[in-house]
């Protein structure tokens, strides 16, 4: 399901034109020397990728635990209901509950820490705008750590949230390079056409816990339980 990270990174990069482009487009690159401002863009993508990874394993840790405690498949089916559930439920039920209102204040710290750096044209500082930057609260980054979890695994949980990262690059470059691209019109439209792709992920990830045999989308549960007794683990090419 590692290709669903790139989808959502690709599909995700529109929504983060609206969320992080003003940072895309402020950056305090060295617009003097083409090369240096290369390797600044890709230090700045660098810090959201190792951000967007970090978070990831911390995820796919949760996931781990989870499939030892013996959800296994059923993880996925959960993960694809709860994509389902999040895009169809309005924003504005959400806000009613306040769900961020405790990571107020360490947000509140990123966006000091960040207009400080925005000062900074040195590499350090455009490398740590990139890892705060990563920290900023984002819908569809919370989606994709969502999917992170059904990896069930803390190496593919960082794998899936780097694969996201990598999708949202081709776009937010091209806002760094040439600032605010796509009218606001041509955004809504696009962002109206993400939850489409968002509940499709999730049908994606309910079809591959149901466990029905169909090979890459639905592997049967029989091919990718665990077993721990190892009188289980028979070689069925060696039966008669």
């Amino acid at each position: 399901m590692l290709y669903s990270a790139l989808i959502l990174g690709l599909l995700g990069s529109f929504h983060c034109i609206g969320m992080c482009g003003p940072i895309a487009f402020v950056l305090p690159l060295n617009r003097e020397n083409n090369f240096k401002k290369t390797i600044q863009v890709s230090l700045y993508h660098l810090g959201r990728l190792l951000t967007y990874s970090f978070i990831g394993l911390i995820f796919g840790l949760l996931g781990k635990g989870l499939f030892l405690m013996g959800f296994q498949q059923r993880i996925s089916i959960l993960v694809g209901v709860l994509m389902i559930v999040i895009v169809l439920i309005p924003v504005r039920t959400f806000n009613k509950f306040n769900f961020s209102r405790p990571l107020y204040t360490f947000v509140g710290k990123v966006k000091s820490g960040l207009g400080k750096l925005l000062k900074n044209k040195s590499n350090k500082a455009l490398f740590t705008i990139g890892i705060l930057n990563g920290f900023l609260p984002c819908g569809l980054v919370y989606m994709a750590l969502v999917g992170s979890i059904a990896t069930t695994d803390t190496a593919l949980g960082a794998l899936y949230m780097f694969i996201f990262g990598l999708g949202t690059i081709p776009l937010m470059t091209v806002a760094v390079y040439l600032g605010n691209v796509l009218s606001i019109s041509v955004r809504n439209k696009i962002q109206k056409v993400i939850p489409v792709f968002v509940v499709m992920i999730g049908i994606l990830f309910i079809l591959r816990g149901m466990g029905l045999g169909i090979p890459y989308i639905s592997p049967s549960d029989a091919s990718l339980t665990i077993s721990n007794n190892p009188a289980e683990c028979v070689d069925v090419k060696s039966e008669p």
